[in-house]
């Protein structure tokens, strides 16, 4: 009986040492597409996952009635300046862009003025795409409107992070 204990703990031992390390996100790109974003993204257990709320625009003209789309910008400068906010918020938190798993993105839309979808990857691709290479899965919704009228443009984030 000792020997088969002591065959036990070695075996168990050797086990240890040879387990894997700690697993990556995988990000799964969309087949035979080259569109910026993934088709799905797998968050292993133990990774640190962060979610932010929902920013909007700053303002870009103090001098525009602030509940003017002329106070925010078209939909390329409401986007860079959300994504903006989304990449301060994660660096204050010891994240990146890189780190951004799953997008949620809101343009305003209606018959009279259809989301501007162009312009919002104008802007998308200056954040993820490029150099930048780690894609998050992402989905886009038209809304009838947003907290404030002038805002066109709304996104939240959920970033995770491999513990080390």
């Amino acid at each position: 009986m000792k020997w088969t204990m002591i065959g036990l703990a070695g075996a168990l031992a050797a086990a240890s040492l040879a387990a894997p390390a700690a697993a990556e996100i995988v990000r799964h790109p969309i087949p035979n597409s080259s569109f910026p974003i993934a088709q799905a993204v797998q968050v292993p257990p133990g990774a640190t996952v962060t979610y932010v709320s929902g920013q909007v625009p700053p303002l870009v003209s103090k001098d525009a009635d602030p509940s003017s789309v002329q106070a925010y910008g078209d939909t390329r400068t409401q986007t860079v300046g959300v994504l903006n906010r989304i990449k301060a918020i994660l660096e204050s938190l010891g994240l990146s862009m890189a780190d951004v798993v799953k997008m949620q993105v809101f343009l305003v839309h209606s018959a009279a003025a259809p989301m501007d979808f162009k312009a919002f990857m104008e802007g998308y691709t200056q954040f993820f795409g490029g150099s930048q290479p780690n894609l998050p899965a992402r989905s886009v919704v038209g809304v009838a409107s947003l907290a404030n009228p002038g805002f066109l443009v709304e996104i939240e984030v959920v970033a995770a992070k491999e513990t080390k």
